[in-house]
């Protein structure tokens, strides 16, 4: 996986940074695994404004990927790699022994006419998927389930994985990628690597046309608004605007809000760092 770097012939091309697909082997998507995905503009079901700077962009249609990986015991052939619009991670079209296909998050590494499977029979490999009883101490992992059965919650976007550093008793101790140490009940599914597209951080856009093209619109700062509007606002001429806070007044650096009384809080080893 490489980056593309343009020429600066124009000025939004001074500094574009973009991925060069390279690791991508086809451009058109399973139509059988295509649904609608319809745009909000940030509206809620009365039509009222209830997230602002979100509008326009390209149409989507969503894929549907398969996040449990529930086929146990059959082999499935990984037939593309492709982009997904909806995600910072390529994904895998995967057909499977019986027939049947399915979408799946890309692992880094995968490629085209690979053999994958999932349960209790699949070998540590990259791309398989196993339950964490069955993974060895020290993998790498991703998309990691947080129930059984329920699917994949955890390290599911572009570079990202969780180590697994432990078992004790009934949970395996995975350290995720915010660096925070979690107990996970070992009959919780993960899949073998990291996911695909690590590069997808170091991307610029180079100008504000392509943001526009996601569906982000334009952001005003709070600093530039009257007092009566935020209370980052006011003051003569360009004013720092006092502690970082939200609209709504909350601090925005350093202020925990997460509910101390939240029951996964005993399934926290340590806490991610600071």
């Amino acid at each position: 996986m490489g980056l593309r770097k343009f020429k600066p012939t124009t000025p939004g091309q001074r500094f574009k940074l973009i991925s060069d697909f390279e690791e991508l082997t086809t451009s058109s998507p399973e139509k059988s695994l295509l649904i609608g995905k319809n745009r909000t503009g940030g509206r809620n079901n009365r039509g009222k404004m209830t997230m602002r700077y979100i509008g326009g962009g390209h149409k989507r249609k969503y894929r549907l990927i398969d996040f449990k990986r529930d086929k146990d015991g059959i082999p499935g052939k990984v037939k593309t790699i492709e982009y997904d619009p909806n995600r910072s991670a390529h994904i895998s079209l995967v057909t499977y022994s019986d027939g049947e296909k399915r979408y799946i998050i890309a692992p880094s590494g995968i490629r085209a006419g690979q053999t994958i499977m999932s349960g209790v029979k699949a070998t540590p490999d990259v791309g398989n998927t196993l339950f964490l009883k069955d993974i060895p101490l020290g993998s790498v992992v991703h998309n990691v389930e947080l129930k059984p059965g329920q699917g994949a919650k955890m390290a599911r976007s572009a570079g990202s994985y969780a180590q697994m550093t432990s078992r004790e008793g009934k949970y395996a101790i995975l350290k995720l990628p915010s660096g925070e140490t979690r107990m996970v009940l070992v009959t919780c599914r993960a899949t073998i690597g990291s996911v695909s597209n690590p590069d997808n951080m170091h991307i610029m856009s180079g100008k504000a046309g392509r943001s526009r093209w996601l569906g982000r619109r334009p952001r005003t700062r709070g600093t530039v608004m009257n007092p009566v509007d935020h209370p980052m606002g006011g003051g003569e001429g360009k004013s720092s605007g006092g502690l970082p806070r939200s609209r709504k007044g909350v601090p925005a650096k350093g202020y925990k809000t997460r509910n101390r009384k939240k029951l996964s809080n005993r399934l926290i080893v340590e806490r991610k760092k600071k």
